[in-house]
C-alpha cells in the first residue's frame, strides 16, 4: 500500500487542483488510484475535492470528517481517536487500488492546528509527503526547503514537491539544483484562462436578472469592459471573452455589441446597469444578434459598483463547472513528469487498460507517430478548434482545407489562436495537381478531366486524393458531412487493404473501469457469415493495436447451442471461420451480451468458455444491433465512445458524428495518426 499525502506550504497554492491533477496523471499511467480528503474544511455536503474526484476521476471517495468535529476531538484531548478514524477512512479508500492520493489541510486562521494535524496524519498513515507551493508567491523553492526540514524533524518522509502557478520566467533547472535531495515532480505554469468564470457565475454572483439567456452556461469572462466612451472607441475591445458593461441608455453600445455578436464574435455577454432593459426597437432591429447566443444581464447597481463586485468572484471552481475543472486537471496532469511518477510509485504486477490510461496512451502514441492529417471541413468551428489543440499539443500535423480568410475569421470569432504549425491549404491552389491522378484512378468509369475537376470541388474528395497520393497520412471528416460522403470517396480511391474484402468500423467504449471494443456499429447493415468473421478479425487487430487484449465475443440473442435460427447460425458459422483463420485468437460465440460481459452469467450460460464474462471485443451480428447497443450504452451509462474508426482501408479515413464535440475530433485525429503509422511499419 502506497499513500501520498499532499501538504501545502502556504495558503492559495491550488491544493485541490494539484491533488486531483496528480490523481489523473497516475490514472494516465495505468495505476488504480484511490483518493481521500481526510478532513473537510468546507461544507462536507459540498466538499469540492470529493465532488470533482467522483465526477471527473470516477473514484468513489469516502466522505471526509468535518473540521468542526476534528476541532471538538482535539479540544477534548481525543486526538488518538481522531487519528484512528482518519486512518480507517484512508484504508477504506485505498482498498483494491495501487496507490492512494490524500489531500491535506490548508493553513487556516480559525483552526491554527492544521499544520500539526497534517504532520500527525502523515505519520499515522506512514504516508509519503508531497509538498505543494505557489510559484508566484515569494521564493517558492526556499519555502519548500524550509517546510521539508520542519516536516522531516517530526518524522515525516518527503517524497517530493510540486510547484503550481509558476510564472513564465520560472527556471526549472535552477529549482532542481536548489532543492537537492527533494525530488521535483513537476512545475505547473500559471494560466489565467483557467481562472475564467462562466457568464453564469457572474450572473449568480451579481444576482443579475437574465434578459436573454443565450449561451450563459458555456461562455467565459476573460475581460470586463465598462463602456464609458463612444461605440467607435469600444470596437477594439469587442473580442471573444469580453463582458461589456453599459448603462441602459447607451443604445450605440448595445448596437455595436449586437453587431459583433452577429459576426460570430463569442462575447462573454452584455450587462446593463441601473436595472435597465433593452429598448424594444433595438431588440427588434438586432433580433438576429440577440438570438446568436449572446447573454444579456441586468443589474440594479451602477457600473463602478458592479465592476467591483465582479472582481470579488471566488476563485474556486463552482461544483457544476465540470468543463473548467476538467481543463484544470488536464493542465496539472500534463505538467507532472511521467518518468518521476513511475520512479516514485511502486509499479503493480500488471496494469489494466483503464479509460484514462487509454486516452493518455492514445495521445502519446499519436505524438510519437507525428503524422499529417487532412481535415476537409476546414472552416467548421469545432474542427478548427480541434486542429489548433492538436497543433499545440503536437498530437498531429493537421491540414485545414479552406480559404485562409474564412478560417481565420471563424477562429477569431471563436477566440482560437491558430498555431504556426497548423497548415491551411486553399483548395483552389492545389486542386489542379490531382485532376490527372483522379482521372487515372477512375478511368474504368470513363471519368473525364472536366468531371474530375467538378468532383474535386468537394473537399472530401480532394482530401481523399491527397491521401491517395501520399500528400497526407490520414483523413478525418464528418462534422458536417454524412458518413456516406466521407466513406464513398475512400472506397472509390483508397480501396481496401490486402487481405480485406470489406471496410468495417469499431467504437472504443470507455467504460468506468475498462475499455471495450464494439464492431461493426456504423458501416455494414447485414454482413454475411464470412464478412462477420472478417469484421471479428479486423476488430481484434484494432483492439491489439491500441493496447486492449482481444477477447472476442460474437454476439447473438442465443448462447452456445441453446437457440436456433438463421441469425444464430450466421454467428456460429462466422465464429468457426474466424477461428480457422486465426487459431490463436481468443474468440467464442454465439454469446448473449450478458453472458459475454458479466462473469457470473457467463459461467452459468457458457461454462468452460475463456471469453464468457470477460470479453473485451464485442462483434455484433448486424448494424441494427450494433448501432442500437452502442448508443444505448453510451447514453444510458454516460460512457464516452471514441469512433467510429474505420478498418480495412489501405490508408486511414475516419468518420465523425455530426454532433461530435471538439474532444471527439481531437481523439479521432489521434486514432487516425496511430493507424497511419501502423500501416507504415
Amino acid at each position: 500500500m502506497q499513500i501520498f499525502y499532499l501538504i501545502p506550504t502556504r495558503q492559495n497554492v491550488g491544493l485541490t487542483s494539484v491533488a486531483l491533477g496528480l490523481v489523473r496523471a497516475l490514472q494516465h499511467q495505468g495505476f488504480r488510484v484511490g483518493f481521500v480528503k481526510p478532513v473537510a474544511q468546507d461544507d462536507t455536503t459540498n466538499e469540492h475535492s470529493i465532488h470533482f474526484v467522483r465526477e471527473l476521476c470516477l473514484i468513489e471517495a469516502p466522505s471526509p470528517i468535518p473540521i468542526t468535529q476534528a476541532d471538538d476531538r482535539l479540544t477534548a484531548g481525543r486526538e488518538p481517536e481522531l487519528l484512528e478514524e482518519i486512518v480507517s477512512l484512508c484504508l477504506r479508500a485505498v482498498e483494491d487500488n495501487d496507490v492512494l492520493v490524500a489531500e491535506g489541510l490548508h493553513t487556516d486562521a480559525i483552526y491554527p492546528f492544521t499544520p500539526r494535524l497534517n504532520a500527525e496524519i502523515a505519520r499515522s498513515l506512514k504516508a509519503e509527503v508531497i509538498l505543494v507551493t505557489n510559484g508566484k508567491a515569494g521564493d517558492a523553492v526556499a519555502e519548500i526547503g524550509h517546510m521539508a526540514l520542519r516536516m522531516s524533524k517530526v518524522g515525516c518522509h518527503i517524497a517530493g514537491a510540486i510547484i503550481n502557478k509558476a510564472p513564465s520566467r520560472f527556471n526549472i533547472e535552477v529549482a532542481r539544483e536548489t532543492l537537492g535531495d527533494i525530488t521535483l515532480w513537476g512545475v505547473v505554469p500559471y494560466n489565467s484562462a483557467l481562472l475564467a468564470p462562466r457568464t453564469l457565475d457572474v450572473a449568480r454572483h451579481l444576482n443579475a436578472r437574465v434578459l436573454i439567456e443565450g449561451e450563459l452556461a458555456t461562455r467565459r469572462v476573460l475581460e470586463t469592459v465598462i463602456a464609458s466612451r463612444s461605440a467607435a472607441e469600444m470596437i477594439d475591445h469587442l473580442i471573444p471573452g469580453t463582458l461589456v458593461m453599459s448603462a441602459g441608455d447607451r443604445d450605440d453600445i448595445m448596437l455595436a455589441t449586437a453587431l459583433a455578436a452577429s459576426k460570430g464574435v463569442q462575447l462573454a455577454g452584455l450587462v446593463l446597469t441601473h436595472g435597465s432593459e433593452i429598448d424594444r426597437r433595438i431588440r427588434e432591429l438586432a433580433s438576429h444578434a440577440f438570438e446568436s447566443g449572446l447573454p444579456v444581464l441586468s443589474v440594479a447597481n451602477d457600473s463602478f459598483t458592479t465592476a467591483t463586485h465582479i472582481n470579488t468572484i471566488p476563485g474556486a471552481v463552482p461544483a457544476d463547472d465540470i468543463a473548467r475543472m476538467n481543463a484544470v486537471l488536464d493542465t496539472v496532469a500534463e505538467q507532472l513528469w511521467s518518468d518521476v511518477l513511475n520512479t516514485s510509485v511502486r509499479m503493480p504486477a500488471s496494469i489494466q487498460m483503464s479509460p484514462p490510461a487509454f486516452r493518455y496512451r492514445l495521445i502519446q502514441k499519436a505524438r510519437a507517430a507525428n503524422q499529417r492529417i487532412v481535415l476537409p471541413e476546414g472552416d467548421e468551428p469545432r474542427t478548427i478548434r480541434a486542429a489548433a489543440i492538436c497543433a499545440e499539443k503536437e498530437i498531429a500535423h493537421c491540414l485545414l482545407l479552406g480559404k485562409r480568410a474564412a478560417i481565420e475569421a471563424v477562429a477569431a470569432a471563436q477566440g482560437v489562436i491558430l498555431p504556426a504549425a497548423l497548415e491551411i491549404v486553399d483548395p483552389d491552389d492545389v486542386r489542379e495537381r490531382y485532376v490527372e491522378p483522379l482521372v487515372e484512378r477512375r478511368k474504368s468509369k470513363g471519368l473525364t478531366p472536366a468531371q474530375a475537376r467538378d468532383q474535386l470541388q468537394d473537399t472530401v474528395v480532394l482530401g481523399t486524393m491527397m491521401l491517395a497520393m501520399d500528400t497526407v497520412d490520414g483523413l478525418v471528416s464528418g462534422a458536417v458531412h454524412t458518413t456516406a460522403n466521407t466513406v464513398r470517396p475512400a472506397l472509390q480511391l483508397i480501396k481496401t487493404e490486402p487481405g480485406s474484402s470489406i471496410v468495417s468500423s469499431v467504437f472504443f467504449m470507455l467504460m468506468p473501469d475498462q475499455v471495450l471494443v464494439y464492431g461493426d456499429c456504423a458501416i455494414n447493415p447485414d454482413p454475411s457469415a464470412a464478412e462477420l468473421a472478417e469484421i471479428a478479425l479486423q476488430s481484434a487487430a484494432s483492439a491489439r493495436d491500441f493496447g486492449v487484449e482481444p477477447k472476442v465475443a460474437m454476439i447473438s440473442y442465443s448462447t452456445g447451442s441453446s437457440g436456433a435460427g438463421a441469425d444464430v447460425e450466421k454467428v456460429r458459422e462466422a465464429t468457426a471461420l474466424a477461428k480457422a483463420k486465426a487459431p490463436d485468437l481468443l474468440i467464442d460465440g454465439p454469446l448473449q451480451y450478458d453472458a459475454a460481459s458479466v462473469l457470473e452469467v457467463g459461467q452459468q450460460k457458457a461454462p468452460g468458455s475463456k471469453i464468457a464474462g470477460q470479453a473485451t471485443v464485442f462483434v455484433f451480428p448486424d448494424l441494427n444491433t450494433g448501432n442500437t447497443t452502442y448508443k444505448a450504452v453510451q447514453r444510458s451509462a454516460n460512457v464516452v465512445s471514441l469512433g467510429p474508426m474505420l478498418q480495412g482501408l489501405r490508408k486511414p479515413v475516419n468518420d465523425l458524428s455530426r454532433g461530435a464535440l471538439v474532444d471527439d475530433i481531437v481523439f479521432t485525429i489521434a486514432l487516425t495518426a496511430i493507424q497511419a503509422q501502423a500501416r507504415k511499419v
